[in-house]
């Protein structure tokens, strides 16, 4: 056990984050939450005495398990893959069932095409019963050929979705693979081509993924900010871009004044401690994000700037930057050889989109960040129901869940996975009702859950937490974040519609 020292040096305030040491809370503006003072915050619904989970409700949910334990479709029109399964499926129909449909997707390809050997070996399919399994016992297993889950009525809309995919490439020969990405970029395509895009069937095609020509636009109208009538988009864009930039010409000066000077100091400070380094920390960048900041916070008073917000620029950015170079990798480009009327329009887009996604969770950064205060007990609540034993090893080690989940929720998970997993774990959170606010916590719990082996093998305060605030995710890629999508998704089905569920 470690002594008080060691579990009170994460509220310290400090900008730098020095390996293998303890981290700070960052972007804590404030000391730790106290329920006496707060307790409203916490008390959405008034407790209930604890009783037996009714045999009803439960076998509600295993009748889910079971109508879904052979969502398998051998169609040709599916070009989506579903990678997760419910813990009470039996092995062995999973294999015989995952064999039949590789033996199907075997004769089909022999119809279209001389035959081939086959990409995935039949031993290596399997469902996925949990994240955190998939990982442990292979981790280099991924899902392969299933077929897409229809979503019920625990969602606000019905949407068919697909979870999880194979986006290996050594799982499937390069041809198969370039088919499917041609496939899917051409359902984007068409949608987008029309007069009205229909942004529900958008959000269903977005959610396993933007291809990333069309990731741009997509995003732009998920996030509100472009009309769905192709007509009025241009006029939209004039309009939203003079606007931003008469904020600047009328807020920017203002910069250094006594009232605000403290807010810019703190966002000059915190902009050169982001990734990527290569791409910040050119002097166009820097003053690019400063003026989006500095924007925001001054049109936002009730929260004002809050660390962690600066995080939330990034991934716009470079989706809209990646419409106007050439370059493979955005985080090496040369901003300085962009026109600079295109990074006034990208500087112009990128607010008013992150603004759209801010406006859903701005109560993160008011006052004491209640939003965030609640979402770490909620996410505390709904671990000790899915994972006791994880849950009960974090008390007994005095593990508090606000000294690493409040990074993940004041950051959108953007500290833990690389920016291109952020990126997809977006096209997935902009294609969800309230995906940034709500949906989040399942993919919070779904995280937790992917590294339960390595929680229940710490026995040590200090390592423990060591462990959760650097999370070994440096060579994370798209497979990775569409199984915890899944698992993620699996929870929300259980439990989105169920909030007693959260009580014991």
């Amino acid at each position: 056990m470690a002594s008080d020292g060691a579990r009170k040096q994460f509220w310290k305030r400090s900008n730098t984050k020095v390996p293998g040491s303890i981290q700070h809370v960052y972007g804590a503006q404030h000391p730790p939450f106290d329920p006496l003072l707060h307790g409203t915050l916490l008390k959405a619904t008034p407790k209930v005495p604890t009783t037996p989970v009714k045999a009803r409700r439960t076998s509600t949910f295993q009748e889910f398990e079971s109508n879904t334990s052979d969502a398998w479709d051998a169609s040709e029109d599916d070009d989506e893959l579903l990678a997760m399964a419910a813990e009470s499926l039996n092995t062995e129909v999973v294999m015989e069932t995952a064999n039949r449909v590789l033996r199907n997707h075997s004769q089909r390809q022999e119809r279209r095409r001389p035959p081939e050997p086959p990409a995935v070996p039949s031993g290596d399919l399997r469902l996925v019963k949990s994240v955190s399994e998939s990982h442990t016992s292979c981790p280099a297993e991924s899902a392969s050929d299933t077929a897409p889950l229809q979503r019920s009525q625990s969602l606000p809309h019905s949407v068919t979705v697909a979870l999880g995919g194979t986006s290996d490439p050594s799982t499937l020969s390069s041809s198969a693979l370039s088919e499917r990405e041609a496939s899917r970029l051409d359902k984007f395509k068409q949608l987008l081509a029309g007069p009205n895009t229909d942004l529900e069937e958008l959000r269903k095609l977005s959610w396993s993924g933007i291809p990333k020509s069309v990731r741009p636009i997509t995003w732009k109208l998920l996030s509100g900010y472009l009309p769905a009538n192709v007509e009025r988009r241009p006029a939209t864009l004039q309009r939203k871009q003079k606007e931003y930039f008469a904020f600047i010409e009328h807020y920017y000066d203002s910069r250094h004044d006594d009232a605000h000077q403290d807010t810019y100091r703190q966002i000059h400070i915190d902009i050169p401690r982001m990734s990527p380094e290569a791409l910040i920390l050119q002097p166009k960048v820097t003053e690019i994000f400063e003026r989006i900041l500095f924007i925001w916070a001054i049109r936002h008073p009730a929260s004002g700037y809050v660390q962690g917000i600066n995080d939330l620029v990034t991934p716009f950015f470079v989706v809209f930057m990646c419409e106007h170079i050439e370059e493979e990798d955005v985080d090496a480009a040369d901003v300085s050889r962009v026109p600079t009327d295109v990074l006034r329009n990208v500087e112009a887009d990128t607010y008013w989109c992150m603004s759209r996604l801010l406006d859903g969770i701005q109560d993160n950064y008011t006052f004491a960040q209640p939003g965030i205060q609640m979402k770490v007990k909620m996410l505390e609540e709904l671990v000790s129901r899915i994972d006791e034993q994880v849950h009960r090893h974090l008390e007994q080690h005095e593990v508090r869940y606000l000294q690493f989940a409040f990074r993940w929720m004041n950051n959108l998970l953007m500290r833990e996975v690389p920016l291109h997993c952020t990126i997809r774990l977006w096209d997935t959170y902009q294609s969800e009702p309230e995906g940034f606010s709500h949906f989040h916590l399942y993919v919070c719990a779904a995280f937790l859950g992917r590294w339960r082996k390595e929680i229940l093998e710490e026995r040590d305060f200090q390592e423990l937490l060591l462990f959760l605030q650097n999370l070994p995710t440096a060579h994370w890629g798209d497979e990775d974040i569409s199984l915890l999508l899944a698992e993620a998704y699996r929870l929300k089905f259980a439990f989105a519609d169920a909030p007693n569920h959260y009580k014991k």
